[in-house]
């Protein structure tokens, strides 16, 4: 199962959602998107493929996001991308393909929709959290 993941070592969720992969068996390949960003291209058609908009992807915490002033609808989705580019720490993480499909894995058992079929039951957190598997009562798609 072809696999990838924006990543940040930095970041709690992003290292969980790449455990859990691993947990299910699926060796991404590892993006450090602060490292090495996406293209312009690449990331608007990573907005496509997830299906959301442009300001879904903007992360306010620990960013220039307060400062620069996203926050003001000025801003139109094209300035954004063009933030995003310039300023990779703005776009949230981390992003799941697997199979051509794509999610903004917050919180991280949110990869579990995208690799359903793998027999992760379960998945314990670094912070001792357990989450159920793509079996358990609850959906994660709400």
């Amino acid at each position: 199962m072809p696999a990838t993941i924006y990543h940040n070592p930095n970041c709690g969720t992003s290292r969980n959602t790449l455990a859990m992969l691993r947990a299910a068996g699926i060796e991404p390949e590892v993006i450090e998107y602060l490292k090495e960003p996406p293209t312009r291209e690449r990331l608007v058609e990573l907005i496509g493929l997830m299906g959301i908009e442009v300001r879904g992807l903007l992360r306010q915490k620990g960013t220039p996001y307060d400062d620069i002033g996203l926050g003001d609808p000025k801003w139109s989705d094209g300035e954004l991308i063009d933030f995003m580019v310039q300023n990779p720490i703005l776009i949230n993480r981390p992003i799941v393909i697997v199979d051509g499909k794509a999610r903004l894995c917050r919180p991280s058992e949110m990869v579990l929709e995208l690799i359903p079929d793998t027999g992760l039951t379960s998945f314990t957190k670094e912070d001792g959290e357990v989450v159920s598997g793509p079996s358990a009562t609850f959906d994660l798609r709400e």
